[in-house]
């Protein structure tokens, strides 16, 4: 049997969360159920696409996520299954799998249609789910999908010289975490000095912990999914500097190899 994770926009001062679950169980009373967060911001996709995106490589191949995120938010009418590195997706069909996959998902079904349900990710998106989680193929919960809704991931922008990127996450201590590769930092720098421009201060080196700054000070780094973040140590990045999701970060390179 299956792991199955559960990601949500539904907060958890209601009953929602604990409804999908209940059908998990009434499907079968044995399923391991691992929530990753029901914080979502509402409707956010981006925010949803981070978190799973960020952690769904942790868990073992052929473990299912279960993402409620914007469930009736999908534009097609359609919610699907994508198998995407081994790994299982079962979301609406909203722009959120294409961000995920890249618009290439190793597999994509749609779901059969269902009658208009106050809660798709109970009635409909469950029970795909489970039978993922106790062995069924995709095959048998749906047709092969034609297609999705497609959200283009921000690109950066790279010259010989700089990277200029954005913020697309803030989390919950207000760290700003941005679109820059430590790839694209070593194929554009080369080992050259840098300077990292961002609101109206710079950082002038890569920081390994938070608490190698002063507190109050701006901090640098790579976090476990290699991409740069910036923080301040014992403070709250975002609210201090005034950045939010989408601000740019620009990564600035010495002409000089020295």
């Amino acid at each position: 049997m299956g792991i199955l994770t559960f990601l949500s926009d539904f907060g958890t001062t209601d009953h929602y969360v604990a409804a999908v679950k209940a059908k998990i169980l009434t499907i079968n009373p044995a399923q391991t159920i691992v929530d990753i967060s029901h914080h979502i911001e509402p409707y956010n996709i981006a925010h949803g696409y981070h978190v799973i995106n960020a952690i769904y490589r942790d868990f073992p191949q052929g473990t299912v996520h279960l993402i409620g995120v914007d469930t009736h938010g999908t534009s097609s009418g359609k919610y699907q299954v994508a198998r995407h590195h081994g790994h299982y997706f079962v979301c609406a069909d909203n722009g959120l799998l294409s961000l995920l996959t890249d618009n290439e998902p190793e597999q994509l079904i749609d779901l059969p249609e269902q009658p208009d349900t106050s809660s798709p990710a109970r009635d409909i998106m469950v029970p795909a789910a489970v039978a993922l989680a106790q062995g069924a193929t995709m095959a048998e919960l749906g047709e092969l999908a034609t297609g999705m809704v497609q959200l283009l991931n921000r690109q950066l922008r790279l010259n010989d010289h700089s990277i200029i990127g954005h913020v697309v996450h803030v989390d919950h201590y207000g760290n700003l975490i941005t679109d820059i590769t430590r790839d694209s930092v070593d194929a554009i720098g080369h080992g050259r000095r840098f300077s990292i421009h961002f609101n109206r201060e710079v950082v002038n080196k890569i920081s390994t912990r938070y608490n190698q700054t002063n507190e109050g000070d701006c901090v640098a780094l790579f976090n476990r999914q290699n991409v740069l973040t910036i923080g301040i140590n014992k403070g709250h990045a975002s609210e201090l500097l005034g950045m939010y999701f989408d601000s740019p970060v620009e990564i600035r390179f010495a002409r000089d190899p020295a």
